[in-house]
């Protein structure tokens, strides 16, 4: 199998040279160049044909945000990873990069880490991610097995029960599935909308914002007491997993900073769990593009108590990890296009109204 060829581009001679220097380390991959700005790195993306990019946020002559769009116009399916900083501006502009199409996004190496700290966090982070990225069009990323703990789901495509929520998951590349679906929703959405992206807390609260400007649904970084109403949509935030829970008057979320699961908080399986037993057979979910298998247990207590589940397709997925396994363990009621997947959610929710 021939090498992953990496374009790092950044216009800090000190990251380039530290990112160069890791990656080169790996047997897997080859830095066959960098820029340190955009306008170069277009140009190298002609030139070397590589088959990812990371691409620093802010930079002189042509910064993150105008790289990605003009990348995009050159190779639509061509991988690229953001160096982000944790501050505000740099935060907006990730979110906004992976509404645009970036695959996903690491933390910028800091030299006041050390040395060895920095080398470590691009090890464990960044290489990863593109070799998961990069693999995906020649290798199989789910397992074709059905978990022990999945037998014999009731499949119900053609189910008129009413709904009375939405529950979506998503994790790598759901930023952008997210900014393509709720757009699709009228500020009539007849049920509530209910969120999981896998995403730390610094940048929850950025995407709710940004997608509530996007779409006509309000939407919201959840808070412990918030009450659900048609509408509108609340994103779990980072490091809390959100759970919803019924009382006399009204269905109501609460946030809890219980354990990971699946390596995750927030984890879409909690979540999917409590709706099941409020909602039972009203409940709608969606498994949105993401890696590993969070939701999958979620997606059988939602088919349990016979609600339904759609998960996005695998061509139209960054990764179809999640998706992939709740489909092979026989959950989905439906495997659509993201293209489709909102015409759809507005057809079952209109049944019964």
């Amino acid at each position: 199998m021939r090498k992953i060829k990496v374009l790092i581009v950044d216009d800090s001679v000190v990251i380039r040279k530290i990112v160069s220097s890791v990656l080169s380390e790996d047997p897997d991959l080859e830095v066959v160049g960098t820029a340190a700005n955009g306008k170069i790195a277009l140009q190298k993306i002609h030139q070397l044909n590589p088959d990812i990019l990371t691409l620093d946020i802010e930079m002189p002559v042509m910064d993150g945000l105008e790289t990605l769009s003009e990348a995009k116009k050159i190779d639509a399916d061509l991988p690229i990873i953001m160096f982000s900083s944790f501050t505000e501006r740099a935060g907006k502009k990730t979110i906004e990069a992976l509404m645009l199409g970036a695959f996903d996004y690491v933390t910028k190496p800091s030299n006041s880490l050390g040395i060895s700290v920095t080398n470590k966090k691009i090890q464990d982070e960044l290489i990863p991610k593109i070799k998961e990225f990069c693999f995906k069009k020649s290798a199989v990323n789910v397992s074709s097995n059905i978990p022990p703990k999945v037998t014999n789901p009731i499949i119900n495509v053609s189910s008129s029960k009413k709904i009375d929520i939405l529950a979506i998951g998503a994790s790598t590349g759901g930023p952008n599935a997210l900014a393509k679906l709720l757009p699709t929703f009228s500020n009539d959405f007849p049920v509530p909308i209910v969120i999981v992206q896998h995403m730390p807390s610094f940048f929850t609260k950025l995407l709710a914002k940004q997608l509530s400007e996007k779409s006509h649904v309000d939407v919201f970084e959840a808070k412990s007491g918030d009450k659900l109403y048609p509408g509108k949509a609340w994103i779990a935030p980072g490091e809390h997993h959100m759970i919803i829970e019924k009382k006399i008057d009204g269905i109501y979320i609460l946030l809890n900073q219980e354990p990971k699961e699946n390596s995750c908080r927030p984890s879409i399986d909690p979540l999917f769990k409590s709706i099941s037993k409020v909602y039972e057979a009203k409940a709608l979910s969606i498994i949105l593009t993401g890696m590993g298998q969070d939701g999958l247990f979620g997606c059988q207590y939602i088919k349990e108590a016979g609600g339904q589940v759609i998960v996005q397709d695998k061509n139209s997925s960054i990764v179809w990890g999640m998706p992939g396994v709740v489909s092979n363990a026989g959950l989905a009621d439906q495997i659509l296009p993201l293209n489709k997947i909102g015409e759809t959610v507005i057809s079952k929710v209109k049944v019964g109204r």
